[in-house]
């Protein structure tokens, strides 16, 4: 087995697509060819790859906001396991944060992903207790009018 890293193109969207489905084991998350697509687009260098020839056996998000380095999206197909791909997917994603000027990263674990959570400590990260994620669905774009000039009045 040979395994390349390398950065996700537009070609490998609806494949990677396809593994999601496989590698997410049932969840619930839906994903668009869109929204990866805009990904893509806004920076090209954030979805990392895993790949033995054309099959995609590994994904992570590395995703830089000039601030803070987030990782999510940390997939490696169910055959593939305990082979070294999700360890050379997250020390990839380290170095291009190093390389951004990042200082610490944060990961995106669901709580009952307990064989994540064997890959996330083998890898030196720890669950932060004093955190909770909160969520919220964004209106569409088009239900959404943005104000040109928001007037606050204060108590005085």
């Amino acid at each position: 087995m040979t395994v390349e890293l390398r950065r996700a193109v537009p070609a490998d969207i609806e494949p990677l697509l396809a593994f999601w489905v496989i590698a997410a084991e049932g969840t619930d998350r839906v994903d668009s060819a869109d929204a990866v697509r805009q990904l893509l687009a806004r920076d090209p260098d954030a979805l990392l790859l895993a790949v033995d020839g054309t099959e995609i056996v590994g994904s992570l998000i590395a995703g830089w906001d000039g601030w803070r380095c987030h990782l999510y999206r940390f997939a490696v197909h169910p055959q593939r396991r305990r082979r070294g791909i999700g360890r050379a997917l997250i020390d990839a994603a380290e170095a291009r944060f190093a390389e951004l000027g990042g200082h610490r990263a944060d990961a995106m674990v669901l709580d009952d992903n307990t064989p994540a959570h064997g890959s996330w400590s083998a890898a030196g990260y720890r669950r932060q207790p004093e955190w909770s994620r909160w969520v919220k669905a964004l209106a569409s774009p088009s239900t959404v009018s943005s104000p040109t000039v928001i007037r606050v009045t204060t108590g005085q």
